[in-house]
């Protein structure tokens, strides 16, 4: 190598670590301490409203933390956590987006064996939320601070909610440029009472509520709470909401039906509460296995979406994206519905109808699956596995909503699963629970 040539590389090295300790590292350092957007409650004449950097914000929101980007294009403004796994890298992608975050504090809850009689439990579990809250509460992305999510879920020691109010407090001595709340599961008389009158440091009320929404704000009414809420959960009609078969298995909605239902529960618990509704996160902006792999999430295994989507952008925007998802008009097994508790034989030749219609593009796709029933249900939203699916033997596929196949040969509660997906990526989907039972 030449004099010439190596001083070359040596002047590009200086140059390069100049950059790192001049630009790079400064500009890296200045992200991490940039500075929070204020936020506060305001009220005037028994009116609230969020104000986020001085201007009204309502909370257009769903609860999870994928497809941000899609969240964003589709209207909505905010999203929820129930922890603070990652809550770096969320609040980073959020702020990235242009969204706010609800920052889930994670509490121990009784039905998982925390005690809050336990002194030295809730004393630790106070200074680790502590500590959390002075690693975030600067992040510019952050909106509120959820406490705890249905910690009365279940629950028998009322204590639990003297523990909240200790740690709303802190947090309020700790951060004053944001909101702070606590989850509960649903609301009664009781609820709002103990609440009221031992956590006064909350800023509003955030409600998980499924059926109940669409009479959410005859209920608080009733029950004498008037001041704001944010419903923090809401969707389907929840899987201990609906019909059963005579088995004793729910039947879940059609994404088609969760789409109306979507649309009419907003309208009638959170639109038409103006004043005290400050928003909402809708559930799930994402997917999980709860009761089925396709109850909750608003998107496929796969990452499509699915039409509550089209719903949720309607909603939060007042008009419907260009691409529409397609629909499940009917779903019928042997030319019944799920609610006449369909019985099988083993191997029996099953005829299986999907009329629906395609949306936006008219190239359709439509997959099926056969699943044992979940036995590993849990409470409360906790982790389930999903079943493994069974081989479908088809018999007959037009591939047009119309097709046969077998019945498993061992006895028991499955569900038969359709998936149809249009040339945008958009899908319709539902399941079909059915009863296999052995010949006597």
């Amino acid at each position: 190598m030449s004099l010439f040539r190596f001083s070359q590389l040596v002047v590009i090295c200086l140059l390069t670590s100049l950059f790192f300790v001049c630009v790079a590292e400064p500009l890296a350092k200045a992200q991490k301490t940039m500075a929070p957007v204020p936020v506060k409650l305001v009220e005037q004449d028994g009116n609230w409203i969020i104000e986020r950097q001085g201007q009204p914000y309502f909370i257009k929101g769903a609860g999870g933390h994928q497809h941000l980007a899609y969240l964003a294009q589709s209207g909505g403004n905010s999203l929820r956590t129930w922890s603070t796994d990652n809550a770096e890298r969320i609040l980073d992608d959020a702020h990235q987006a242009g969204l706010t975050v609800m920052l889930g504090l994670r509490m121990g809850k009784e039905r998982h064996g925390f005690d809050y009689n336990d002194e030295a439990a809730v004393t630790s579990q106070k200074a680790r939320i502590r500590e959390t809250v002075l690693k975030y509460k600067d992040h510019p992305a952050l909106l509120a601070w959820g406490i705890g999510n249905e910690l009365d879920l279940f629950y028998t020691n009322t204590d639990m909610w003297y523990a909240v109010e200790e740690i709303a407090a802190m947090i309020k001595s700790l951060d004053p440029y944001h909101l702070v709340t606590t989850v509960t599961a649903g609301i009664n008389k009781e609820k709002a009472e103990l609440i009221a009158s031992r956590v006064p440091s909350i800023d509003y009320l955030s409600i998980n509520i499924y059926g109940g929404l669409e009479t959410l704000p005859q209920t608080l009414d009733k029950i004498g709470y008037n001041g704001p809420y944010v419903v923090t959960e809401w969707g389907p009609t929840g899987h201990w909401e609906v019909d059963k078969t005579d088995w004793g298995v729910p039947i879940e909605q059609s994404s088609s039906e969760k789409a109306a239902i979507y649309r009419h529960r907003y309208e009638q618990g959170i639109a038409g509460a103006p004043g005290k509704a400050l928003g909402s996160y809708a559930f799930l902006w994402g997917q999980k296995q709860e009761t089925t792999p396709t109850w909750y999430g608003v998107f496929t295994e796969a990452g499509n979406p699915t039409e509550v989507v089209d719903s949720l952008h309607y909603l939060w925007t007042g008009e419907w994206p260009v691409e529409r998802a397609p629909s499940i008009l009917s779903f019928k097994l042997q030319n019944q519905a799920a609610t006449d508790s369909v019985h099988l034989k083993p191997g029996q030749p099953v005829d299986v109808i999907v009329d629906y219609q395609p949306g936006s593009d008219s190239q359709i796709r439509i997959d099926w699956e056969v699943l044992p029933e979940s036995t590993d249900i849990k409470s409360g939203g906790d982790p389930e596995s999903r079943p493994q699916p069974l081989p479908l033997k088809q018999l007959a596929d037009n591939k047009k909503g119309t097709m046969q196949f077998l019945a498993p040969q061992d006895a028991g509660p499955y569900r038969l699963f359709v998936t149809i997906e249009n040339g945008s990526g958009k899908v319709a989907n539902a399941n079909f629970p059915f009863m296999v039972t052995a010949a006597n």
